[in-house]
């Protein structure tokens, strides 16, 4: 059974956009994506993105991702709400995604914006429709110009939120006056896809994160949640500026990099990249147990 969800939460409020683990020869780890998505669930997520970009979605074969979000189900389906990634540039191809995604048992969708093509908002609004027509799944939309080179203009956004499974946005926009005014006008649930406007966007109307800094910090990102909800603001911010040393550091270079090394320091699984991706220097890796321990996280 998925965890309950509600139409101002549909995701629950804290998710972890998990990383793939990868045994050392380079195989998927079902094991290790097993326990550290235990891991995460018992350290406060009451969601997890399993095959977003944080996953090396981008270097994954389609029975991986089939074989992933079963294996994550398995661990903790019945504990958190399990949201595969099914966003490529390939409207067809997304669409198969979807509908395998939902014979897995996944409990919604993220579907990014389409990448390199930069298709006019016609063609995001006729591709995410038909992704929400395809399967009786719910959708989170995500919106991350600076990945994909082209934003969800504000409007489409609206127009999207009348179709009845596309419930949400995940944001990595960086725009705070566009998400307040998208927020307002769509009133999709609005989830921050940029750890550093955590804050910032719940002030706005976000109702929670979908975090790649919570594979090292979910208590805290709950915390803060939980006390800007109860009023408590200045409890809030003295958490977000604790953790600024953290957001700084888990993104000095590209996230998956610097979350599976900071996943390897704590002994949880991670293993190696797939390339294009390469693991952290030494001096990297230096400045990150820096960039942790100044935001209190034990290594």
């Amino acid at each position: 059974m998925a965890p309950i969800s509600t139409p101002q939460t549909p995701f629950g409020r804290v998710l972890t956009a998990m990383v793939t683990p990868f045994t050392a020869d380079g195989a998927l780890d079902l094991d290790g994506a097993q326990r550290l998505a235990t891991h995460l669930v018992d350290a406060g997520n009451d969601g997890l993105v399993v095959n977003g970009t944080t996953g090396e979605s981008p270097t994954t074969s389609d029975a991986e991702k089939s074989e992933l979000v079963r294996a994550v189900l398995e661990a903790v389906g019945d504990r958190a709400h399990i949201v595969a990634g099914i966003g490529t540039n390939d409207t067809h191809h997304s669409i198969e995604l979807a509908r395998t995604a939902e014979r897995d048992g996944a409990h919604g969708l993220l579907a990014v914006t389409p990448y390199y093509n930069k298709p006019p908002q016609e063609g995001l609004y006729r591709h995410f429709s038909a992704i929400a027509d395809a399967a009786e799944l719910p959708v989170m939309l995500y919106d991350i110009p600076g990945r994909s080179g082209v934003p969800i203009d504000t409007e489409t956004l609206v127009r999207l939120a009348e179709h009845p499974r596309i419930v949400a946005n995940k944001d990595a926009k960086g725009d705070l006056g566009r998400a307040s005014w998208a927020i307002a006008r769509s009133g999709l649930a609005w989830y921050s896809g940029d750890d550093m406007l955590n804050l910032p966007l719940l002030s706005v109307g976000a109702c929670g994160f979908v975090s790649v800094v919570g594979h090292v910090v979910t208590p805290e990102l709950r915390a803060l949640l939980e006390a800007h909800l109860g009023g408590e603001i200045q409890k809030a911010t003295e958490i977000h500026q604790k953790l600024l040393p953290v957001y700084t550091g888990m993104f000095r270079t590209q996230g998956v990099m610097t979350t599976k090394a900071a996943l390897a320091l704590q002994g949880l699984p991670a293993g190696p990249l797939r390339l294009p991706l390469v693991e952290l220097s030494p001096e990297e890796t230096e400045q990150l147990k820096i960039d942790l321990a100044a935001g209190g996280v034990e290594l």
